[in-house]
């Protein structure tokens, strides 16, 4: 707020041992223990329009796992980002970074993988399959994938970006290859 924000609207949160189920579960009391990861999503309000993104955090060393699935997060970001051109769908946008979270080319059942972003929290259009929106110049965007790490277990990334004429522009200041550990 001091740097300017009129507001932050929200702070949610998912941790446990090597990801989490949800994005969306309440806190508990449990604290954090070696081997969790932490994810944080967040945002704020600026002159009235809204950002949105997520970080992942290991207390900890991560595992191998954990480290991996990271990396193939940022891989599915930078996918989408490199994808998301004026002209381009919201399709073309899923379909790069599903291409990564899930090579094999079979859309996994996470639902969108972002969504638009403005005067509301989340916006149309919805990062799916089925979405053959053209992106346009001034369009602002979330870049969210997932990955599974088990079968109960998943981390997620979000990224804020616009598009620019040529290319896309990132609004939230683009996480590492490597997770960060507390």
């Amino acid at each position: 707020l001091d740097a300017g924000a009129d507001w932050v609207p929200y702070l949610a949160g998912a941790a446990d041992r090597s990801g989490y189920a949800d994005v969306i579960s309440p806190a508990t009391e449990t604290p954090l223990m070696l081997g969790d990861v932490l994810m944080l999503d967040t945002g704020l309000v600026w002159d009235g329009y809204f950002c949105d993104f997520d970080r992942n955090y290991s207390v900890g060393l991560p595992s191998d796992a954990v480290k991996s699935g990271h990396a193939t997060l940022i891989d599915a970001t930078q996918a989408g980002f490199e994808a998301a051109k004026p002209g381009a769908t919201i399709a073309e946008l899923f379909h790069a970074m599903n291409g990564v979270v899930n090579p094999s080319g079979h859309v996994m059942d996470a639902g969108r993988l972002g969504h638009g972003l403005g005067m509301q929290l989340t916006e149309w259009p919805s990062i799916i399959p089925q979405d053959h929106t053209v992106l346009v110049p001034g369009m602002v965007l979330t870049l969210e994938p997932s990955v599974s790490i088990r079968d109960d277990k998943i981390l997620v990334h979000e990224e804020n970006i616009v598009i620019r004429d040529g290319c896309a522009e990132f609004l939230s200041r683009p996480q590492t290859q490597d997770i960060r550990v507390i």
